[in-house]
């Protein structure tokens, strides 16, 4: 493992946030940690959470320097390569359903120099039923486990749903007395123009409001935190427990569910905005009144809904309402609650985790990026039309609470967007460069992830092109990348060493870029007992 590298978050050492600066840009001279998500099924959609449908994502970092691989897990080709399994971590109980394929999955990954892995804890599982009674007993019980494999953990605090779209067959939803809450005001939930709720997690516009049992939306979030922080002293103070990612919408995410496959949103749909219900409304209204014009104290009528096109709308199409005084009124104030609700969760997460890395994950919606309005992206919160810079004000503020930022799809290549989906307007690859140069430009440490299914090579050069920008000057590079996920595809033989390959480069490690099969009729394999097998 790298020793001169530079360490990140207050002096403590994290998995995702450890950099190793060179002053050249070769990627041999840079090392980026690795993780690999593993285990859970579902639906990966464009609007796709960690893995839709997931019981409890974990996934895993790969060392950032490791020994030369000898040895490959043993693999069940009997599989079929399109059918995923069921790998239930935690369950509604809490409870650790399958200890020993647990144990089995992380020694895989150990295999291939992971140094630690990362877990969901579920907001739904752990206060399911009685505000402020928590169980934490099934993660007690993982953490242990990962302990005593010597491995590192990296925790997501999940305060949304998990599920409850089509094709997932998981559903994990918020607790049983926040829903109940929920039956009488459903105006805790965000809400879009015809009314319609969305559980998926609690509107920002309680986050300061009583009317979670006499709490407020983010005093129940801090309370959340503070009881993990005192539950698992132990493996805090033993370094175990790394970093922790906060949660901050829909699918961990920053950002408003304005894309809701519930709610019939397909690919690749504008969305529509989510500030619909009466704590929002009333905050829309103050912010007017402030401005001078309480007739803006609405949202746009000719926004269009979730599956329209931008050129469809009078609101979004080239010269349209969005820059309008009013437009630019109403978009600086949605994007604005966004940041504000950041910049509150996070500063009590600082206040919970003092002293361990916190980090926070932003969602890629690059479909409509080559227009003028980059309407998918204004409707989710984020205001970044082609004449400004809607990444900035965010980057800086997980700046102020030093935060890392975990950024999707840099697997994705423009070119295969334009053929694909042509009417989609899609620009991934100027997504990605623009959102990771303005978390370079505030200096906070950046990691990233596919955002669907990645076995060739192709992708994987893409994702180092992402990673480690050829001939940098400055050196930047991605602190961590994490793969989604670990399957019985990725495990196929062929699959894994290909992984394996592109987990090296990801360390500097120098790999020759020569075919992995010279004859696709004859390839050894090292298997874990020592044996070579061929096909």
């Amino acid at each position: 493992m790298a020793i001169s590298s530079i360490q990140l978050c207050h002096g403590v050492w994290s998995a995702g946030a450890r950099m190793a600066f060179s002053s050249s840009s070769h990627e041999q001279a840079i090392s980026t940690s690795v993780r690999v998500s593993f285990g859970f099924p579902g639906t990966i959609g464009w609007n796709s959470c960690r893995f839709k449908g997931s019981q409890s994502r974990t996934s895993a970092v790969v060392r950032e320097r490791g020994e030369k691989i000898e040895e490959y897990p043993p693999i069940d080709e009997s599989v079929d390569a399109d059918e995923d399994i069921q790998l239930g971590v935690i369950n509604m109980d809490c409870e650790l359903v399958d200890p020993e394929g647990l144990v089995n999955q992380l020694q895989i990954l150990k295999l291939v120099n992971v140094d630690g892995v990362m877990v969901d804890c579920w907001w739904g599982i752990v206060e399911a039923h009685t505000p402020q009674v928590y169980n934490w007993s099934g993660y007690k019980r993982l953490f242990q486990i990962v302990r005593g494999l010597k491995l590192k953990l990296q925790v997501v605090m999940s305060f949304h749903e998990c599920g409850g779209n089509v094709g997932d067959d998981v559903h994990i939803p918020l607790p049983q007395w926040i829903r109940e809450i929920g039956q009488s005001n459903p105006d805790i939930y965000f809400t879009d123009r015809e009314g319609r709720h969305n559980s998926e997690c609690l509107t920002w516009g309680i986050d300061k409001e009583r009317v979670l049992k006499g709490r407020t939306a983010v005093e129940v979030y801090f309370d959340y935190m503070r009881n993990f922080r005192v539950e698992f002293d132990e493996f805090f103070e033993d370094g175990l427990i790394s970093e922790i990612e906060v949660g901050l919408g829909p699918c961990g995410e920053l950002r408003y569910p304005s894309y809701p496959a519930k709610h019939g949103w397909r690919y690749p749909g504008i969305g529509e905005f989510q500030c619909y219900d009466k704590y929002l409304l009333k905050n829309l209204s103050k912010a007017a009144e402030v401005r001078g014009h309480s007739f803006w104290a609405r949202g746009p009528d000719n926004a269009g809904s979730y599956n329209d096109a931008p050129h469809e709308t009078g609101f979004f199409r080239d010269g349209g309402d969005y820059d309008s005084y009013y437009g630019r009124f109403f978009l600086n104030w949605y994007s604005q609650v966004l940041v504000d609700h950041g910049d509150r969760v996070l500063a009590l997460a600082n206040l919970a985790f003092e002293g361990t890395c916190i980090a926070s994950k932003l969602s890629g919606i690059h479909w409509w990026y080559k227009t003028a309005s980059h309407a998918a992206e204004l409707t989710a919160g984020f205001y970044n039309p082609s004449n400004r810079d809607g990444y900035a004000p965010i980057a800086a503020m997980l700046k102020k609470h030093e935060a890392a930022l975990n950024f999707t799809c840099v697997e994705l290549r423009t070119l295969d967007q334009q053929e694909d989906f042509p009417e989609a307007l899609a620009d991934p690859e100027g997504l990605v460069w623009q959102v990771l140069n303005a978390a370079w430009d505030v200096s906070i440490a950046v990691a990233s992830e596919n955002a669907l299914p990645c076995y060739d090579r192709e992708g994987y050069n893409k994702i180092l092109e992402n990673a480690k920008p050829f001939n940098d000057p400055d050196g930047r590079h991605l602190s961590a990348f994490t793969y989604l996920r670990l399957s019985p595809v990725l495990l196929e033989r062929h699959n894994f060493i290909e992984f394996e390959r592109f987990v090296k480069r990801m360390h500097g490690e120098a790999v020759p870029d020569l075919e992995l099969y010279p004859d696709k009729n004859h390839t050894e394999f090292q298997g874990p007992d020592g044996q070579v097998a061929v096909d």
